[in-house]
């Protein structure tokens, strides 16, 4: 087990988002869960996950071993994009899950990875889930629905740097979607809009106030249609299904979203959100890698229907 050590420099913050801030590449559930499992003292003993933090608290963190997750390795085709000893960029198809989790155990990214790559893949501990279960070389995720770029570690040297990189949004991430009505033209555009866990349904996200995280996305118009409007957009912080919900939070859902949209159209069986680009700085020489994907035939096959919408 690895300890690390904090001192509180302001009041005020939860004990739980303090940690996840803390850490690079711990999120604030799993920060939640080590807390109730009693991983986490403030000031030499054990706390809430809302306790507020005060100025000059003493937090020690034991971060357990993560467990080896039971992945069935799978001969699943990988569209590999860049790779080197430290880290690979893969082109994830729509439809795939990234890593095994509520009842999904094969078919996943983390499958075929354990196939290929299984000698290769980071095992840090920021890298696991809730239930502690690792999840290897994952740093970042995108939607089942979502087709396009994601970062994989080969190591906890990569992993660290990268997760890192994610926390201080460092790391370009630029999409391409096609949201439905007419979105006005006036050149980059911000929505800054904090996300978090609807109180409704907990399966969704929404823009909320409430135990919600800062959410920032741009967006520019690429094409206009009748019924609807390509986008190109830029994450600037990675919350969960962040685009998604910004962009029904504005009136303009992706297409064929059928969780934050109203209906889908018939000629698109699913999302219509590409991850395309995808930049960072090489963990160890510091260099700077840009990777670009083209649009999927899904999206393109949407794009030529345009016409008939």
């Amino acid at each position: 087990m690895n300890e690390i050590s904090f001192t509180a420099e302001e009041n005020g913050e939860r004990l739980d988002k303090f940690l996840s801030l803390g850490v690079p590449g711990l999120s604030r559930t799993a920060a939640a869960h080590l807390i109730e499992s009693g991983y986490c003292k403030v000031n030499g003993a054990a706390a809430e996950k809302n306790y507020k933090i005060r100025s000059l608290d003493e937090v020690v963190l034991t971060m357990p071993e993560p467990e080896s997750a039971d992945i069935v390795p799978e001969n699943i085709p990988l569209d590999i994009r860049y790779e080197d000893g430290d880290l690979l960029v893969v082109n994830k198809p729509r439809g795939m899950v990234v890593h095994p989790a509520n009842g999904v155990h094969t078919g996943t990214l983390v499958n075929a990875l354990m196939y290929h790559r299984a000698e290769n893949l980071s095992a840090t501990a920021t890298s696991f889930g809730i239930n502690g279960v690792i999840r290897p070389g994952i740093v970042h995720r995108i939607d089942k629905d979502t087709s396009g770029l994601l970062l994989v570690a080969k190591n906890d040297f990569a992993h660290n740097s990268l997760a890192e990189q994610l926390k201080e949004h460092t790391v370009t991430r630029e999409y391409e979607a096609v949201v439905h009505g007419n979105v006005k033209q006036d050149g980059i555009c911000e929505i800054n809009a904090p996300i978090g866990r609807s109180v409704s349904d907990r399966k969704k996200m929404c823009v909320t106030d409430k135990n919600s995280r800062g959410a920032v996305t741009r967006y520019s118009v690429i094409a206009a249609y009748a019924r609807y409007t390509r986008l190109r957009l830029i994450l600037k912080t990675g919350r969960t299904h962040q685009i998604r919900v910004h962009m029904a939070y504005i009136g303009h859902p992706v297409a064929g979203d059928g969780v934050y949209g109203s209906g889908k159209p018939k000629w698109l069986n699913g999302q219509c959100l590409h991850a395309g680009k995808l930049g960072f700085a090489h963990p160890r020489s510091g260099e700077y890698i840009e990777i670009e994907s083209e649009l999927p035939e899904y999206f393109t096959k949407f794009l030529g229907q345009m016409e008939n919408v």
